[in-house]
């Protein structure tokens, strides 16, 4: 039986900043996800795909972002249940819980904070008759290390922020970059759409519009696209790579059965004081939740994280005083007992 003080159900960006400022306040953390390694999307998803709203960093690679919060809470020494997904949660007469994973492995806290992002992820995959012979021989549903396009042929379909952003990185990697999308339309951001547009114009980037990507072809690996343009014969294309981002189907598997509330796939969350759902001592934060003008931002969820926090100092320690105190004054200090000092003020009398 692993105990701690507050249990995180995924160790994501927020999980991650959750731990530090549950530490700030001496509370322990452990973090169960069903993931290899810590980081969610950020790590298994996008971990070379540049991130621009996190403050102080005009530009940060999201798995860089993961390695700066590792360091950040080393000091606080969270556990780790990785590899394994929170499976069913009992509550205990103290008002505790007891989460176990799928393999079998127990958990108790009287906080658990549910981190999960958009739950588990599935990739929307286009209906093309062999697209699973080509899994891992060519077709690519999330790109995970864009050097190996390197110098290689690639096409990539969609329309969206992924499809445009990914055509813009890899136009400095790949020998060839072609996106075909079936309308002339982009839903991604302006900026975008306008670097497309004059990549385009360089002969960097083949847009192919109104199109689908009809067909694969090859035999023990991808050799080629077969691509259908509205009004016209249809194209053999040949590629290395075909990349599909028509987006991801979130699930939030068994925590959708725990008994919280749910709406559209999110759990909802009182966002007038602490995040915490209709179970009480169980709380939501990040892309998991859902309350009125909720944004999925990374930044959102370190807030969320932090004012969870704080709710549940209250509920393991009722009745205790705790004084805010700002890390410029109060340093950090870690459980094995290191500081980080914050810097004496300096005063200057002026004669």
């Amino acid at each position: 039986m692993i105990k701690t003080d507050i249990l995180i159900i995924g160790a994501g960006p927020t999980g991650l900043f959750a731990v530090f400022e549950a530490g700030l306040l001496k509370l322990k953390c452990h973090l169960i996800d069903a993931l290899a390694q810590p980081g969610g999307q950020c790590t298994e998803i996008y971990p070379k795909k540049p991130i621009y709203d996190i403050p102080a960093f005009p530009e940060v690679l999201a798995g860089d972002l993961v390695t700066n919060l590792m360091e950040q809470i080393k000091p606080f020494e969270p556990g780790f249940t990785l590899g394994e997904r929170a499976e069913t949660i009992e509550k205990q007469d103290d008002g505790s819980f007891i989460v176990t994973t799928n393999r079998g492995t127990q958990h108790h806290a009287p906080i658990v904070a549910i981190a999960g992002g958009l739950g588990s992820f599935e990739p929307r995959k286009p209906p093309l008759e062999n697209i699973a012979k080509f899994e891992d021989k060519g077709v690519e549903y999330i790109i995970k290390n864009p050097e190996i396009y390197r110098e290689k042929r690639i096409v990539i379909a969609g329309g969206g922020d992924s499809a445009l952003d990914w055509a813009i990185y890899l136009a400095n990697v790949a020998g060839e970059v072609v996106l075909v999308h079936r309308r002339n339309e982009f839903r991604g951001a302006l900026d975008s759409v306008e670097k497309v547009a004059e990549l385009k114009a360089q002969g960097r980037i083949q847009l192919i519009t109104p199109a689908e990507v009809t067909a694969l072809n090859g035999t023990d690996k991808l050799e080629g696209i077969t691509i259908q343009k509205k009004d016209e014969d249809p194209i053999n294309h040949p590629c290395d790579h075909f990349i599909p981002l028509f987006g991801l189907a979130p699930k939030l598997g068994p925590i959708a059965n725990w008994g919280l509330e749910i709406e559209k796939n999110a759990i909802v969350v009182n966002n007038s004081l602490d995040y915490q759902t209709n179970i009480p001592g169980i709380y939501a934060i990040g892309d998991v939740n859902t309350y009125p003008g909720k944004l999925k931002l990374i930044l959102c969820g370190f807030h969320e994280a932090t004012l969870m926090c704080q709710s549940a100092y209250q509920r393991i320690n009722p009745g205790k005083k705790n004084v805010l105190k700002y890390t410029t004054v109060s340093g950090i200090s870690g459980f094995d007992g290191s500081k980080k000092e914050a810097p004496k003020a300096v005063v200057k009398s002026i004669n």
